[in-house]
C-alpha cells in the first residue's frame, strides 16, 4: 500500500518533482513582484510629488522676492524694485505655464490654477500701482488689494507645498507599510513553502536514500511506494522491479553455487556411498555362500543389515537432493542443530584428519528458517575454515538466545591463518576470493551475505591474521520459537 505524506494546498494536483520546484518559485515570484511593482509605482510617486514639492518651493520664493520688491517699491519708488518685482513674478508665471501640463493628474494641479490667476492679478495691480504712483487717485484701495493678493500668494504657495509633503509623508508610511507586510507574507510563504518542499521532495529523495543503503546491505525485501505521483514514484516502482529481479538472480546465484558445492562434494558422497554398498555386498556374498546352510536367525541377520546399508544410503542420497533441489524462499520452525548436523554430515568427508568441528548448539533452539538455504551457509562457512586450516586445528559452531537483545546468535570460529585486514571489508563482495585463479569463484560468501540478510538477519567477521576468522550471525527472536 503505497504512503502518504500529509497534505498541503493544492497538494492534491498531479506534478511532478520539477513542477512542483517551478510552481513554489513561481508563486514567491508573483507575490514578490506584485509587491516590487507597487512599491516602484508608490517611488515613482514619490519621485513625481518631490519633484512637484522642489517645484512649489521655488514657486513660493518667486512669490516672496516679488513681494519684498513690492515693499521696497511702496516704500521707496525706486524703478529697480519694480523691475525686480515685475522679474520675479514674471519667473512664477513661466514656472506656472510649463509645471502644469506636466502635472495635470496631480492633487495639487487646482491650487496652481488658483495661484496663477492670483499672481496674474498680482501683475495687473503692480503694473497700474506704477502709473499711478505718487500723484493717482485711489492708489491707498489699489495697494490694499495689492497686499491682499500678496498674502493670498505667500498662503497658497505654502500650503501647496505643506499638501504636497504631507501626501509624501503619507506615501512613504505607506510603503513602510507594504514592505513589512510584503517581508511577512515572504516569510508565511516561505514558512509554507518549507514544510511543502520538506514533504513533497526532501522527504521522498531521503526515503528512496535510506532504501538503497538498504538494498545495498543485502536486503531485498520490497520497498514501499510512496503516494507522490511524481519522479519520486516512478523510482521506488522501478527499485521494486529491481529487487525483484535480484531477489530472483539471488536464488540464481544460489542455486549456481549449490551446483558448484555439488561438484565439490561428489567425491565424497561417493565414499560415503561406497561404504553401505560394500557393505550390502558383503553382506549378500555371505548370505548367498552361506544360504543352503544358514539357519533362519543368521538370515534375518544378514538381511537387517542389508536393510540398515539402504536406509543409510537412501538417506545420504536424500540429504544431497534435497540440498541441490530448487525451491521458494520459505520459512518454517526447523531444528537449527539438524540442519547443522546436516551440513557437517555433506562435508564431513572434505574435512581432513585433523581438523574437529565442534557443535555447541542446544537441542531445543527452533528458528523460522529455510533450511537448504541455511544449510548452504554453512556449508560455505565450514567449506572455507576447512581451506584456511594447516591441521591440526578446529571449527567451533555454537548457537544461543540473547534473551535481552531479542535475537539469535550463532558463530562460526576457526583456528585458521585468518583474514588480512585490508581484506575485511570485501570478503563479502560477489566474485571476491583470496584463492589462487581457478580455485574458487568468489561468490561463497556473497551468498552466505544475500541468505542471512533474506532471513532479517546480518553477519559479521571479526578476524587477525595467523590468528582465525569467527563469523557471528544474528537473527532476530521474532523468528525463534
Amino acid at each position: 500500500m503505497p504512503i502518504s505524506f500529509p497534505t498541503f494546498p493544492f497538494s492534491s494536483l498531479r506534478l511532478n518533482i520539477r513542477q512542483k520546484v517551478i510552481a513554489g518559485f513561481a508563486l514567491l515570484l508573483i507575490i514578490t513582484g506584485s509587491f516590487g511593482t507597487v512599491s516602484f509605482s508608490y517611488l515613482r510617486d514619490v519621485e513625481r510629488k518631490q519633484h512637484f514639492v522642489e517645484t512649489a518651493d521655488d514657486l513660493r520664493d518667486f512669490i516672496l522676492e516679488a513681494r519684498r520688491y513690492e515693499k521696497n517699491f511702496l516704500l521707496y519708488g525706486s524703478a529697480d524694485d519694480l523691475n525686480e518685482n515685475h522679474r520675479f513674478t514674471q519667473l512664477g508665471l513661466e514656472l506656472l505655464a510649463k509645471t502644469i501640463p506636466e502635472t495635470s493628474d496631480l492633487q495639487g494641479v487646482p491650487v496652481l490654477n488658483q495661484i496663477k490667476l492670483e499672481l496674474g492679478g498680482y501683475q495687473q495691480l503692480m503694473i497700474r500701482i506704477a502709473h499711478t504712483h505718487g500723484d493717482g487717485p485711489g492708489l491707498s484701495g489699489i495697494e490694499d488689494q495689492l497686499r491682499e493678493h500678496g498674502k493670498s500668494l505667500v498662503d497658497l504657495s505654502q500650503r501647496l507645498v505643506s499638501f504636497e509633503r504631507e501626501r509624501i509623508l503619507r506615501i512613504v508610511n505607506s510603503l513602510e507599510s507594504l514592505l513589512l507586510i510584503s517581508l511577512g507574507v515572504t516569510i508565511i510563504a516561505g514558512g509554507l513553502l518549507i514544510p511543502v518542499i520538506s514533504t513533497k521532495i526532501v522527504r521522498p529523495l531521503r526515503y528512496i536514500e535510506k532504501t538503497t543503503h538498504r538494498i545495498a546491505g543485502g536486503d531485498l525485501r520490497p520497498i514501499e511506494v510512496l503516494d507522490t505521483h511524481d519522479e519520486t514514484q516512478r523510482v521506488i516502482e522501478g527499485f521494486n522491479r529491481m529487487i525483484s529481479e535480484l531477489d530472483k538472480r539471488q536464488d540464481q546465484l544460489l542455486q549456481a553455487k549449490k551446483l558448484s558445492s555439488l561438484g565439490t562434494l561428489t567425491s565424497g558422497i561417493a565414499h560415503q556411498l561406497n561404504n553401505p554398498l560394500n557393505n550390502i555386498s558383503t553382506s549378500c556374498q555371505i548370505l548367498l555362500e552361506e544360504f543352503d546352510k544358514a539357519d533362519a536367525r543368521f538370515s534375518l541377520q544378514m538381511l537387517n543389515n542389508i536393510e540398515h546399508e539402504v536406509h543409510r544410503a537412501r538417506d545420504i542420497v536424500r540429504g544431497l537432493l534435497e540440498f541441490s533441489r530448487i525451491k521458494e524462499f520459505c520459512l518454517a520452525p526447523t531444528a537449527l542443530l539438524h540442519v547443522v548436523e546436516q551440513a557437517v554430515k555433506l562435508i564431513s568427508s572434505h574435512v581432513p584428519p585433523g581438523i574437529e568441528v565442534v557443535l555447541d548448539i542446544p537441542e531445543d533452539l527452533s528458528l523460522d528458517l529455510d533450511a537448504p538455504r541455511i544449510q548452504q551457509v554453512f556449508l560455505n562457512l565450514i567449506e572455507n575454515a576447512v581451506l584456511a586450516i594447516e591441521p591440526p586445528g578446529q571449527i567451533a559452531i555454537k548457537a544461543w538466545a540473547d534473551m535481552a537483545e531479542k535475537q539469535v546468535l550463532i558463530t562460526v570460529e576457526d583456528t585458521g591463518k585468518g583474514i588480512p585486514g585490508e581484506e575485511l571489508g570485501r570478503i563479502f563482495d560477489p566474485f571476491f576470493t583470496t584463492r589462487e585463479v581457478g580455485a574458487g569463484t568468489g561468490l561463497g560468501l556473497s551468498v552466505v551475505f544475500g541468505i542471512v540478510k533474506k532471513h532479517h538477519g546480518s553477519i559479521s567477521v571479526d578476524s587477525k591474521q595467523g590468528e582465525g576468522a569467527r563469523f557471528v550471525m544474528r537473527f532476530p527472536m521474532e523468528q525463534a520459537s
